[in-house]
């Protein structure tokens, strides 16, 4: 019996090892995805260019990844993850949110590659049949609804004039970060977009009576 539960132990670490291998190299291939969409775009991207990045062949790729439209899905949930990890704890209130998306900007101007790749992506997602259209349109869904509840809340609770329309607040703030991002993208080194969008959220905020 001893015996046996050593063996069962011991087969069980090997899985482990074997599963811990397994996610870090998954984890590389779509770090590697992720810079041939930033260079290539989805569409011009070959995922046999991915699979010689991290030195796999082409059926080992597709061992982790069994298609391109897979390891699109897959890229873009882990970019949702570590989105909606970091935000969530801005949600409380609209000083929070307002402040919470200029700390977003400010960890994305670290890491101007995976934000390029997903503005090529979103830009993309906008051609008929894109397998990323969706998910683009429920994110973006999504995003507004948030940012247009806590301003709710905010007008429910008389934090702000209760004639704030949401929906509108949250299309305009969506519209400058996008702006602003695109504008960066084009040149990092000689614009600003944190400064840009910490600039209009201090306006918003004096507009609606929330300075600090």
């Amino acid at each position: 019996m001893a015996e046996f539960a050593e063996l069962k132990s011991g087969q069980e670490e090997k899985r482990r090892r074997r599963s811990r291998k397994g996610e870090a190299r998954r984890a590389e291939i779509l770090t590697a995805a992720m810079r041939r969409f930033a260079e290539d775009g989805y569409q011009n991207a070959a995922i046999g260019d991915v699979a010689r990045d991290v030195g796999l062949s082409l059926p080992g790729l597709l061992h982790h990844f069994p298609t391109k439209v897979d390891l699109l899905l897959a890229i873009l949930d882990k970019r949702d993850l570590e989105s909606e990890s970091f935000i969530g704890i801005h949600r409380a209130d609209l000083r929070g949110l307002l402040k919470g998306m200029v700390e977003v900007f400010r960890r994305n101007a670290e890491m101007v590659e995976v934000i390029r790749a997903f503005a090529i992506l979103n830009a993309e997602s906008l051609m008929k049949d894109h397998p990323a259209k969706a998910w683009f349109l429920n994110r973006a869904t999504q995003l507004q609804n948030d940012i247009a509840a806590t301003v709710d809340r905010a007008v429910a609770d008389g934090s702000i004039d209760g004639r704030i329309d949401g929906k509108a607040i949250a299309a305009e703030l969506i519209a400058v970060m996008d702006g602003l991002q695109m504008l960066w993208l084009r040149d990092p080194a000689r614009f600003d977009m944190v400064g840009g969008l910490e600039a209009y959220v201090s306006r918003l905020l004096a507009s609606l009576g929330l300075e600090d």
